[in-house]
């Protein structure tokens, strides 16, 4: 395979900015350093002179919806769009058409994205609420699943899990991570007979207080109750209130921690004032909530009790999102820009470029034990994302890739361009010099099955 080599980037790692070289050979790290020169290995120079070197970001938390759901995506369409974001490696979730409620559901999802998958790749198991047998299958033995899933709020088809015996089996007896969706179903459906008996007709602006603090915050409550009582390793997905907040802490280290949390990029972003322009477009489980929440989110990931940033990428159709509240589905298209997301944060003020990495890649690669991805390190994979933090991109239906075609971003300025992404060092992605336009592939080699140091 070809070999590269970035002379004087910015290289952005484990709490520094260092301007260096770095030399990609045979899909890996070979050498970081200045003034590097390595004619046996032949490689391509890049000049990454005035640009930002990152890690890939691992997205923990996202719906690529195949098999079953192709009208709306797939892992071939939403894998490019990552790479084109920076997203080198993704977890995907169990909610497909069928439900991967089995080992070989499971395994067929990983067939499909060994055969799709530009980016690297793992899929969480499923869980319901008679399936614990099958769910403890996914071990410690199985070193390249990334974790179980379990939806304790609602969920599609099979996979609300309220049954307080199989909740208790699974945090019991599972040796692998378990990540959760917590949402109080109970408290949602009250509040939702309680509205309708208020309302004639229910908008995107109902739906905070439908989805409200305090479903979440049971939800959660109760997960952390259960997996302290049997030191269950548990992640707890897209927070999204103040109040959760003092669930989590942040006085020890994360590789210390045994419940970790995520913030996803549109809980960062969006608030309620944005419903009366946006509507169904931002409506997602858990909701996007009233300003003070984002603030609190904010505070919580720079202080370190909030872990981990991701997307709960979540596609639909135009057509499914423009329905009548109630029958709108629930989800936003975010993966192809929570970097630059982050980045318009950077040029803001509000987190340094240290922090993105640390949250967006090495977090996520401790939280999980991902193995030799998340860091800029000699020896581990080449997963690398080459950013021009002077070059603006405006998302249009021009330059955006997901099969749906849309995203509640439409006209947003980001400050910066990702240029390039590599994954296990071949360069998959550059942006063409021109503004606009989709960008240069090669598709010639999928991505890999990620696996666990655990």
């Amino acid at each position: 395979m070809q070999n590269y080599l970035i002379k004087n980037v910015q290289v952005v790692n484990e709490g520094r900015i260092v301007t260096t070289d770095v030399l990609i050979k045979n899909g890996r790290i070979e050498k970081i350093g200045e003034l590097i020169t390595h004619a046996d290995s032949n490689p391509t120079e890049l000049n990454g002179e005035g640009k930002y070197l990152l890690p890939g970001a691992i997205d923990d938390q996202v719906h690529f919806r195949e098999p079953g759901l192709t009208h709306k995506a797939s892992i071939y369409t939403e894998a490019k769009a990552a790479i084109a974001g920076g997203v080198t490696s993704f977890m995907e979730m169990p909610n497909t058409i069928p439900h991967a409620l089995t080992q070989e559901l499971l395994e067929e999802k990983y067939s499909i994205a060994s055969r799709t998958s530009l980016a690297n790749y793992s899929f969480f198991m499923g869980t319901s609420n008679n399936n614990a047998d099958e769910v403890l299958k996914t071990n410690d033995k199985k070193k390249d699943v990334c974790g179980i899933k379990i939806f304790m709020g609602s969920s599609t088809g099979n996979m609300l899990v309220d049954s307080p015996d199989t909740l208790d089996r699974v945090f019991r007896e599972s040796e692998v991570l378990i990540a959760t969706h917590c949402e109080d179903e109970r408290i949602i459906k009250a509040n939702l007979e309680k509205i309708k008996k208020q309302k004639v007709e229910l908008t995107a602006a109902d739906h905070p207080l439908i989805r409200n603090e305090d479903a979440c915050y049971e939800s959660s409550l109760l997960a952390i109750q259960i997996a302290k009582k049997y030191n269950t390793r548990l992640h707890i997905l897209h927070i999204s209130t103040e109040k959760e907040l003092m669930l989590f802490t942040n006085m020890i280290p994360l590789n210390q921690k045994r419940i970790t949390a995520e913030v996803c990029v549109h809980h960062l972003h969006f608030t309620s004032d944005d419903y009366p322009a946006l509507g169904n477009k931002i409506k997602c489980n858990p909701a996007i909530k009233d300003p003070h929440n984002r603030e609190g989110l904010w505070k919580a990931l720079l202080d370190d009790r909030l872990d981990v940033i991701a997307t709960d990428h979540a596609p639909h159709t135009l057509h499914e999102k423009e329905e009548p509240y109630e029958r709108a589905h629930a989800g936003l298209p975010l993966v192809q820009h929570s970097m630059l997301l982050m980045l318009y944060y950077y040029k803001q003020g509000k987190i340094s470029l240290e922090k993105i990495a640390e949250k967006m890649c090495h977090a996520v690669a401790d939280c999980f034990q991902v193995k030799e991805r998340g860091y800029i390190r000699e020896g581990y994979f080449a997963d690398l994302v080459l950013v021009d933090p002077g070059k603006p991109t405006t998302v249009s239906k021009d330059n955006i890739l997901y099969k749906c075609g849309w995203s509640p971003l439409e006209g947003f300025e980001f400050p910066a361009t990702i240029t390039h992404t590599f994954v296990n060092g071949r360069l998959v992605y550059a942006c063409p010099a021109s503004s606009g336009g989709n960008g240069n592939w090669d598709e010639s080699t999928t991505g890999m099955r990620l696996s666990f140091d655990r």
